[in-house]
């Protein structure tokens, strides 16, 4: 279990509109800052798992007014962590929509393919506003 006491690495963060171009925006910075960091793991998977996170933030969690933030966060040994917020404090398809996917329903894919690349996949409410989705993606396994 990594020491989640200790501060990350590198840490990033970015605000977003609540748009679709967001996501391909996102991908590009994304893209760009693990390849600055040099990071160990599998880019493609890392930009795959934001994408997936901000388009399902952009598509249900738009409220007027608000934005959609991006973290990303590296800690020795910890893999990359990516937090994506936003201003809607449930997240009602959290485990059902997998089901759905897996039943051949059209919801649920995204949720699906980041479980699948990533080693944690939780969500949790913040203070004040919306919810915090975080997944971590393993490190090194290129």
């Amino acid at each position: 279990m990594p020491d989640l006491k200790a501060p990350p690495a590198r840490d990033w963060v970015m605000g977003y509109p609540m748009t679709p171009a967001t996501v391909r925006l996102a991908r590009r910075h994304v893209r760009r800052r693990l390849t600055t960091w040099q990071w160990t793991g599998d880019i493609d998977d890392a930009v795959l798992v934001v994408s997936e996170l901000l388009a399902n933030a952009v598509r249900h969690g738009r409220i007027p007014g608000h934005h959609v933030w991006l973290r990303l966060a590296v800690g020795e040994g910890e893999g990359l962590v990516v937090d994506v917020s936003d201003p809607v404090s449930v997240f009602p398809g959290f485990d059902g929509g997998v089901g759905a996917a897996l039943d051949g329903g059209e919801g649920g894919r995204g949720l699906l393919v980041v479980r699948q690349l990533t080693v944690e996949f939780e969500w949790f409410p913040r203070t004040g506003v919306g919810k915090t989705v975080r997944a971590r993606v393993a490190e090194g396994v290129r």
